[in-house]
């Protein structure tokens, strides 16, 4: 078995990833370099195709484990001739995107922010103005492109970490997986409050990522009921 971890922004995917290279080690792989939100939709479907081709061609080789930020239609047609798990993480869409409008407002460098993030910090968006960006809509639909929610075989709950965490240890690699808490801060323990006309606004707006996000809650539902 090989692992394909898809990390959706700002679902404790930083953790997870870094329980998974003190598990595989050698063997573990980091695949951050595509960018994929900062271009355009046809450049990133494209990219991912290509990408595709290319490494269904030469494989994998030693790794055992890849995890980052993605499009796993990047190694479906690895699919096709390896035996490959993906999984992910998803969380509240509303409580995500304000994590991410939080994380990026205190963990700004010009130097290296990428061209999207530039633009939120020096013209000073409000909250509202994230959320509701064209950009920034339905983030999980737009790394899932092409991806169906069925083909992972594990979808975990940031908001229930620490159980979902131990049920994949055991579950997929017969093993307890240390829980790493990183790029977090004091605030991410507890659940952001906002005006309930934004949160409306809000979940209208990413309606496609809440009905993903509901569909993840009903798997998890069914996968503790079944354990």
């Amino acid at each position: 078995m090989k692992l394909i971890s898809l990390h959706l922004p700002k679902t404790a995917g930083t953790s997870f990833g870094q329980s998974l290279k003190e598990k595989f080690k050698e063997s573990f792989l980091t695949d951050y370099g595509d960018k994929g939100i900062s271009k355009t939709t046809s450049v990133r479907n494209t990219s991912a195709l290509l990408s595709s081709l290319e490494i269904a061609n030469k494989g994998l080789g030693h790794i055992n484990c890849v995890h980052g930020h993605f499009l796993p239609i990047k190694y479906l047609l690895l699919a096709t001739t390896q035996n490959l798990t993906f999984v992910t993480w998803m969380r509240d869409p509303v409580q995500r995107m304000i994590s991410h409008y939080n994380f990026w407002k205190r963990d700004y460098d010009p130097k290296t922010a990428a061209h999207h993030h530039k633009q939120v910090i020096e013209e000073n968006w409000t909250l509202e103005q994230f959320c509701l960006s064209p950009k920034f809509r339905n983030i999980y639909c737009q790394y899932l492109w092409g991806f169906p929610l069925e083909y992972f075989e594990f979808i975990g709950i940031t908001e229930f970490y620490e159980n979902d965490l131990s049920y994949f240890g055991e579950k997929y690699l017969k093993t307890p997986l240390k829980h790493k808490k990183l790029n977090t801060s004091n605030r991410e323990a507890l659940k952001y409050s906002i005006d309930s006309r934004l949160c409306k606004e809000i979940e209208e707006y990413h309606k496609q990522d809440i009905a993903l996000y509901k569909r993840a809650l009903e798997l998890r539902k069914t996968r503790c009921m079944n354990r």
